[in-house]
């Protein structure tokens, strides 16, 4: 409690934490605001379907009123994803992220800015084809279609720009706090309306019951399992030689590296979504063909999310193998080891160069297998909790949870950070 209150005290912090809640109450307001020609009731039904709804909630809940901020940070999103998959084919550019310092890493993000324009003209074409499919638009002619194009690309570059001017002037990751805050948005409605389903007198439903049980029970278990593989790291010991100069001795000091067991975050959910939407939307267009033949392959692709087995081990294996494939990017074991070398480091009992590559290889591979396996069971626990309970109106969201959890421990961090830096001995 004296933490908590010694954060409101200090005067730099407090203008830090109204600034980000400044923003986000900022960004709620914009997610009301619809595009013309909506039936919101139809539209509630259509998010319903699993995947539809993680679209949603990376979306920061904005999705769900067809806003005119309905895409979300998801362009941007995808757009660092593409630029840090970039990498790996252009050497310049992995040596503009990795080698060039602060100025190499604006301009890696200038990058990724510039090419989220586009992506979030072709993400939203594809939203409102499919929702025009589903009947929840009118179909839009070619002006009003620009024009609903302009103002949705406009919107998520806003809120682009509004996550980045949380993270240089708030507390907290910006654009994680715009999808945090659309997740804990909906909870209030959730709460209503389990109280008008659970009151007396409003007919009592045993399925609702069973679910809010399992929700209070599993929930704790939950965010507890996700705290501990968040925080879960192995630490890697390192030594560094002996160095005299002049008269002076350098090094002989030792630290350790840390591995994270989640070294991907929820990146691999979101490459998993992306891979089984593009079935769904493929089906969608081709359900309306006028041939009988690729209306039926249409209607079986736009089916799929229906088949919850065949849908959810899909689910698992891809956030499983995209986890590894993440990590692979982003952490490079080579480059670990060529500047431990350098700076005269080594792992003890581990020669340095490609031996400390390969012990590293090794490791990381091990410790990422309980981190994927991690990912891919919280990715199908909605499907899961359905099949024991039947469903109802609170359900574990894991992906949303995984988030939440993920946000709260981040911005708990800075904060520290900051009161770590006003403390004097």
């Amino acid at each position: 409690m004296n933490a908590f209150l010694a954060v409101f005290k200090d005067k730099d912090i407090r203008a830090k934490i109204i600034w980000s809640l400044g923003f986000l109450a900022l960004f709620r307001l914009f997610a009301a605001i619809p595009i013309p020609a909506v039936d919101p009731s139809t539209l509630g039904r259509f998010l319903g379907d699993n995947i539809f709804g993680l679209l949603n909630i990376f979306s920061g809940g904005a999705l769900e009123n067809v806003s005119i901020v309905m895409l979300g940070v998801g362009p941007f999103i995808t757009a660092s994803i593409i630029m840090q998959l970039l990498t790996m084919i252009f050497p310049s550019l992995k040596e503009i992220y990795q080698e060039s310092g602060e100025a190499g890493r604006r301009k890696f993000n200038q990058y990724s800015r510039w090419l989220t324009v586009p992506l979030a003209f072709m993400q939203g074409y594809g939203i409102l084809a499919l929702l025009t499919q589903q009947g929840i638009i009118p179909q839009l002619g070619g002006f009003e279609l620009f024009q609903t194009l302009v103002i949705t690309a406009a919107g998520s570059v806003f809120l682009m720009w509004m996550g980045e001017l949380i993270s240089e002037y708030g507390i907290g990751n910006g654009v994680s706090l715009i999808i945090f805050a659309g997740i804990i948005s909906g909870i209030p409605r959730s709460a209503i309306q389990l109280w008008q389903q659970l009151r007396p007198g409003a007919g009592f439903d045993p399925a609702v019951l069973q679910s809010t049980l399992a929700f209070l029970v599993i929930a704790p278990i939950v965010i507890a399992g996700v705290v501990i593989i968040t925080e879960a790291e192995r630490p890697i010991p390192i030594s560094y030689a002996r160095r005299v100069r002049g008269m002076k001795m350098y090094g002989g000091v030792s630290t350790y590296l840390p591995l994270r067991v989640n070294q991907a975050g929820v990146i691999p959910i979101i490459f998993a979504i992306s891979i089984l939407l593009m079935p769904t939307m493929i089906g969608s267009f081709m359900a309306n063909s006028a041939n009988a033949t690729i209306a039926r392959i249409g209607s079986a692709l736009a089916g799929f999310i229906n088949h919850q087995w065949l849908y959810g081990s899909l689910y698992f294996s891809f956030v499983f193998l995209f986890t590894y494939f993440y990590t692979a990017v982003t952490f490079d074991p080579e480059a670990i080891s060529s500047n431990l070398q350098k700076q005269g480091g080594f792992i003890p009992g581990i020669r340095p160069g490609p031996s400390t590559s390969e012990y590293l290889s090794k490791l990381i591979t091990r410790i990422t297998f309980f981190g994927a396996f991690f990912l891919g069971a919280i990715a199908i626990l909605p499907l899961i909790i359905q099949n024991i309970v039947g469903g109802g109106t609170l359900s574990i969201g894991g992906t949303a949870l995984l988030i939440v959890v993920s946000v709260i421990i981040e911005t708990v961090k800075q904060i520290r950070a900051q009161m770590t830096l006003r403390e004097y001995d």
